[in-house]
């Protein structure tokens, strides 16, 4: 993912997370049936950890977590939660594919939520990104992994989506737009258009856009990518009439 990804939109992420997820509490609480095999103190990584509700929410329930993301602009803002929060977590601004050289220790799980392996630029580089992730779980460690349900995406064709009501945070009122560009070929580059315009109490419009890069993959190829890469795919809360799936995978060992 580019180091400038989604700097942004970081400001207003929030009006892009489902309620339930808005604080680090629920966040954890979401992910905790994944995560439940996890020993005591466990050392966890969040490779994708966008404003760091999961990374803040996992600390909180006594895990060892290590942050990273590509975004300085994330990574900033997952510092000052846990700040605020008083966890204790290391964060780093970093790339999947320099993840192994930051002499991390091997962690019990790593996780990769929040869509984000869909910005790995194509197969190649989604196997690469998955391989580094793979060295980093210790023999018999896990890896969750989350993604919006492609084929679902597609099937529904390009075009613009407005949010049906206005989201609300902090008192604060926005809009939500997504403007879809689907390549034909699932191989190559797609594009969305996210915005969040901002009501002001004076009735005042205050947008921000970001265009982001997306390689789509059906359930089947992640499969395939997940094993390439050393891991067995264990479960699956993939549907064909689902909007976004959860997979978790285990390193042999």
């Amino acid at each position: 993912m580019p180091a400038e990804a989604y700097d942004t939109l970081a400001g207003v992420y929030e009006f892009l997370v489902p309620e339930p997820l808005l604080s680090p509490q629920g966040s954890a609480e979401a992910f905790a049936p994944f995560l439940d095999s996890l020993p005591p103190g466990a050392r966890v990584l969040d490779c994708a950890a966008g404003t760091g509700l999961l990374a803040v929410g996992l600390a909180l329930r006594g895990l060892e977590v290590v942050a990273s993301d590509a975004s300085p602009e994330m990574v900033a803002r997952t510092r000052a939660l846990a700040a605020r929060h008083g966890a204790a977590l290391s964060a780093a601004a970093c790339r999947w594919q320099d993840l192994d050289e930051q002499g991390w220790e091997p962690f019990d799980a790593v996780l990769c939520v929040g869509n984000s392996i869909t910005h790995a630029e194509g197969r190649t580089a989604r196997r690469v990104a998955l391989g580094v992730m793979a060295g980093l779980v210790r023999p018999g460690g896990l890896l969750v992994l989350t993604s919006r349900n492609w084929e679902r995406v597609r099937a529904a064709g390009p075009g613009v989506e407005v949010a049906e009501e206005l989201t609300v945070r902090d008192g604060a009122r926005g809009l939500v737009i997504h403007n879809w560009e689907l390549a034909e070929d699932w191989d190559a580059p797609h594009h969305l258009d996210v915005a969040v315009a901002l009501i002001g109490e004076d009735g005042r419009v205050t947008t921000h856009t970001e265009r982001l890069r997306f390689w789509p993959f059906r359930r089947e190829a992640l499969e395939e990518d997940l094993r390439a890469s050393g891991l067995e795919p264990e479960t699956s809360t993939y549907a064909p009439d689902v909007d976004r799936y959860l997979v978790t995978a285990r390193r042999p060992g």
